[in-house]
């Protein structure tokens, strides 16, 4: 799973914050500098990132927000009503939502994942299901699962136990009524996080190959040609959007 990563001073915060994200989702990294969060950046799949804004911090921030603009940044800080230009620093830096502690703490993590690089990458792929032709509930319910967990490739077996199924149900009925095998269907979400990340100036192409465990530069370049018909230099211009567009019009099942 991603991590959310947090720099936060309140340790009350840190605790909300953990306490109100989904059992078995991301988990929350804590960070206690922007050097820690940078590192954090290139060496896993970071989801949102949440902080208690400081002047001086912000301007720490502001390389993060230039090299990493896709990446999310939530406020989460005892907000008062003075704070008003602290509140426009975080508007001009970029900050996706703000929460007020001690007000929002019963549903910060909600916001932060409404908030996450897979909340948008669900709204980018909203219409593969129709795309794909995943019609049947079970369809469906493996792309769900499918979408949200990229970090690592997803083997069957453990994708049927999540799914309450047997693994042989599972690769039998998935690609049933023309949509493409389940194989392809985790390369391809797996592709659509790497062009959504590779869309960042300050990604490179090392860097997402460490964070999705691609086990080479090689093995990502392959398998964007596989199933966006691009090199590993043109992702980032499609998107994820871009990346299901190429794989539906003709890369959804494997060459003879």
């Amino acid at each position: 799973m991603p991590a959310i990563a947090a720099l936060l001073v309140s340790r009350g915060a840190l605790v909300a914050l953990r306490r109100t994200l989904p059992r078995g989702g991301p988990g929350v990294v804590s960070c206690r500098t922007p050097a820690a969060l940078q590192r954090l950046l290139h060496t896993r799949l970071v989801d949102a990132v949440v902080l208690a804004p400081q002047p001086g911090l912000l301007s720490d921030l502001a390389d993060i927000r230039s090299n990493l603009p896709s990446v999310p940044i939530v406020a989460y800080a005892p907000f008062r009503p003075d704070d008003g230009e602290l509140l426009l620093a975080c508007r001009r830096h970029a900050i996706a939502a703000v929460a007020v502690e001690g007000v929002d703490d019963p549903i910060v993590g909600d916001l932060v994942l409404r908030s996450s690089i897979t909340a948008e990458r669900r709204r980018a792929l909203r219409d593969a299901p129709r795309m794909l032709r995943l019609t049947e509930p079970l369809q469906q319910s493996a792309w769900d699962v499918l979408i949200g967990e990229v970090e690592r490739p997803m083997r069957t077996s453990a994708l049927a136990a999540r799914l309450h199924i047997s693994r042989e149900h599972l690769s039998r009925q998935f690609g049933a009524g023309g949509a493409p095998n389940l194989k392809r269907v985790i390369d391809l979400t797996r592709i659509a996080c790497a062009a959504q990340l590779l869309g960042n100036p300050g990604y490179a192409v090392q860097t997402v190959v460490r964070v999705l465990h691609f086990t080479s530069s090689n093995h990502l370049a392959s398998t964007a040609r596989r199933i966006a018909n691009v090199p590993t230099s043109g992702l980032g211009a499609l998107g994820p959007g871009g990346v299901l567009a190429a794989f539906a019009r003709g890369n959804t099942r494997s060459r003879r």
